[in-house]
């Protein structure tokens, strides 16, 4: 008995788990990015509040997945959801109608949220180097 963990059972794989995990921070990315490519314009006076939540939003996003995940897939995954869905939307159709226009508060929309979705990769990087300096 000695040395025995105590369980003979064979070890479930985590595949369905981690694919799940990882479909989950996607689709949160691009829920997000399609709520905010119809709410962006909302504003307080000039200045594009709505706009500035969603960045804010998804860098929290992306921070919190890599948090959660303990790695840099997991601020990359939602960040790519959020910048499928809100460029997809940007684009124009053949009617010529738009979603997300080329005005301020689209703009703060569509360039601050893909930099925010950058800083939260690259804060993924320092978060993923301590968490491997602890262990």
């Amino acid at each position: 008995m000695n040395g025995m963990s105590g369980t003979t059972r064979k070890r479930e794989p985590q595949w369905p788990v981690s694919v799940g995990m990882y479909g989950v921070l996607f689709l949160c990315g691009a829920v997000q990015g399609l709520i905010g490519s119809f709410q962006y314009s909302r504003a307080a006076g000039p200045v594009p509040v709505v706009a500035l939540v969603c960045c804010a939003v998804i860098l929290a996003t992306c921070v919190l997945g890599a948090w959660a995940t303990r790695s840099v897939s997991g601020a990359v995954v939602p960040g790519m959801g959020w910048i499928i869905a809100s460029f997809v939307l940007s684009m124009p159709v053949s009617n010529g109608s738009v979603i997300i226009t080329s005005t301020t508060a689209g703009k703060w929309y569509l360039y601050g949220g893909t930099l925010c979705v950058a800083a939260g990769v690259v804060a993924s990087f320092v978060g993923v180097a301590r968490w491997a300096g602890r262990n």
